[in-house]
């Protein structure tokens, strides 16, 4: 069974630094695409990153691209979304999630399992 649970969010300045974690179990890394989703309030699910079965490719959103960074770490098996220059935009619960394949746009398709999601919340 696959599990995902997120942890590190919370109350960051504009323009601050935060790392949220997602930790992985019931799964192998080069059998899935992998990345980040999130959800602002009233807003639809919005796909920031992805990283590819091979995990030889990671695509970003555009509204993340140069300030967002997606790593994992497969002997530790959890993935890593290191925010920066973060914006009061950015606020949103942030999930991290399994798939089918990325698309170029930092989108993951034929996601079938997420997290509990951890909240993010930019402001002064």
């Amino acid at each position: 069974e696959v599990q995902l649970a997120e942890s590190g969010g919370g109350l960051v300045q504009p323009g601050g630094s935060l790392r949220v974690s997602c930790a992985a179990s019931g799964f192998t890394f080069g059998d899935v695409a992998i990345g980040w989703l999130r959800q602002a309030p009233g807003k639809e699910r919005e796909g920031i990153s992805c990283i590819s079965r091979s995990g030889e490719s990671t695509y970003y959103a555009d509204s993340v691209k140069g300030r967002f960074t997606t790593t994992n770490d497969n002997a530790r098996k959890t993935l890593y979304l290191q925010m920066d220059s973060l914006k009061p935009e950015d606020t949103a619960v942030y999930y991290c999630a399994t798939g089918i394949v990325c698309s170029g746009r930092g989108e993951l398709l034929g996601v079938d399992a997420w997290g509990q999601g951890t909240q993010v919340t930019v402001s002064s």
